[in-house]
């Protein structure tokens, strides 16, 4: 007997990911919009990972516009960890109708429920029903 989590993770539409772009792109990519100068963008990068880390060890939070705010957390084994909230204009952004170029598996799915998607798994696998 299938579960229903396999059947939603089957068939639920998924952002199918490319290479994460590395440091060394990303700083290329800044120079070439901006005309700075490569050393000093990987320079800054690097200190704004630093600031960042600085100031949650002491417990704030850093928001950086257009990004979002990086704030510490702590569980319930005492083990911190850094969120991220991410900023609301990024995520507009990605959403505007039509700004997505990647792939997107299943996309013939965006809308279904998941009570459709069990149904798309208990016909192609009538052997293993999701009850």
């Amino acid at each position: 007997m299938a579960k229903k989590i396999q059947a939603i993770n089957k068939y639920c539409p998924k952002v199918k990911l490319g290479k994460t772009v590395q440091m060394k792109e990303l700083v290329e990519y800044v120079s070439d919009r901006t005309g700075l100068n490569k050393g000093d963008i990987q320079m800054s990068l690097s200190e704004l990972s630093s600031a960042v880390k600085f100031f949650n060890k002491r417990g704030e939070g850093v928001k950086l516009e257009g990004l979002g705010i990086y704030q510490p957390s702590i569980d319930l084994g005492g083990e911190y960890s850094i969120r991220h909230i991410t900023d609301v204009e990024l995520e507009n952004a990605l959403n505007t109708k039509g700004a997505y170029t990647g792939e997107v598996e299943n996309r013939d799915n965006i809308g279904k429920t998941s009570e459709e998607l069990v149904e798309m798994w208990n016909k192609e696998h009538p052997d293993d029903l999701v009850s």
